[in-house]
């Protein structure tokens, strides 16, 4: 499908300069663009490409006066990252969507699948499962006795759903998630064996959750471990049992929240973080990459370094740190030195 400038300075409100009729049928990166590619400037360390680029419309700030020549056709729009999103949203609502149930998928007689479903290759969907409108699920995936799946949510290649989990509308699981598997609970017997405690709740995701691929959130050991609506997981992420996320929470990849903690709502969470059992984050809280938590974290905190230290601490911890090995220098020649004195004594 192809887009002339003309029709997307229309649609974005925006000012071309340069070919009305020149025309686009992808979007790309404005270092990687190609003809026929529409590419954008947001960031203006990316500049030096807008004069090299091959893509052929560039969407640019209002404001943007090129210190060169542009060969190719400039956009310009008031908020370019908005534009963007916009035109990315209509250009993914505008591929077809797959729909039909395989031949191939085995669903139990019990199962309920609703409209305009898609059911690939391989998927089992067992017993009990109810299964919303306009759901896609992609070949390989197992949903469970007694699972429910809302409208519209888009389950990719091998996702695993275990019985009695319940996944809410409009979500993306993405290829390998799994969800409710067994929380990691044992109980040391006397001989130094291990006794598995039984993991007899489920995993609830509310509305509009993406979870990266290869993510896993554990069953409760009893009622729930809750998603809330609005969450973002990267890929490779681990949600121990009983563990509840607050709405609109953002997460990086290889984070590990251990079972019972509880995290708010709108917090920011940088990759490879590691939450300790039972502690509870507050709302709008931000942690830094690589960051290990072992206490608790009021509303609105920032938090980084393992253990996680108040932004301000670490950072002047951090700065003492940097210079140990000179302060360590010093204070040898200064040993050396105090020695001196003592011998002349």
């Amino acid at each position: 499908m192809q887009f002339t400038a003309e029709m997307i300075a229309g649609l974005l409100g925006g000012t071309i300069v340069g070919d009305k009729g020149a025309t686009v049928s992808t979007v790309s990166s404005i270092d990687g663009g190609k003809a026929g590619s529409l590419a954008y400037l947001t960031n203006p360390k990316y500049e030096q490409y807008i004069y090299t680029t091959e893509a052929s419309i560039v969407l640019v700030d209002s404001t943007f006066e090129p210190k060169e020549e542009v060969k190719t056709t400039l956009i310009k729009v008031d908020n370019v990252a908005q534009c963007v999103l916009n035109l990315l949203e209509m250009y993914n609502a505008s591929r077809p969507q797959k729909r039909g149930i395989s031949k191939l998928a085995s669903i139990h007689e019990g199962a309920v699948i609703g409209e305009d479903c898609y059911v690939g290759d391989f998927t089992v969907v067992e017993a009990t499962a109810k299964i919303g409108d306009k759901v896609q699920i992609y070949p390989q995936c197992y949903i469970g006795d007694n699972v429910t799946i809302g409208e519209g949510t888009k389950i990719y290649p091998g996702v695993k759903i275990y019985e009695g989990c319940v996944v809410g509308k409009n979500c993306i699981l993405h290829a390998g998630v799994v969800i409710g598997a067994d929380g990691f609970g044992f109980a040391p017997r006397e001989d130094g064996t291990f006794a598995k405690i039984p993991q007899l709740g489920n995993v609830i995701i509310e509305d509009n959750v993406e979870l990266g691929a290869n993510t896993c959130v554990d069953r409760a050991k009893t009622d729930s471990t809750i998603i809330r609506s609005g969450v973002k997981l990267d890929n490779l992420i681990q949600v121990g049992h009983n563990v509840q996320i607050g709405s609109n929470t953002v997460m990086s990849a290889q984070v590990g929240i251990a079972g019972t903690t509880k995290i708010g709502s709108n917090c920011f969470v940088g990759g490879q973080v590691g939450f300790a059992d039972h502690i509870t984050v507050g709302n709008g809280c931000k942690i830094g990459s690589q960051s290990g938590l072992d206490k608790s974290v009021p509303d609105g905190e920032i938090r980084f370094g393992s253990p996680a230290l108040p932004g301000i601490q670490y950072h002047r911890s951090f700065a003492v740190f940097r210079q140990l090995p000179e302060m360590a220098q010093k204070l040898r020649e200064l040993e050396k030195a105090l020695k001196a004195l003592k011998s002349e004594e």
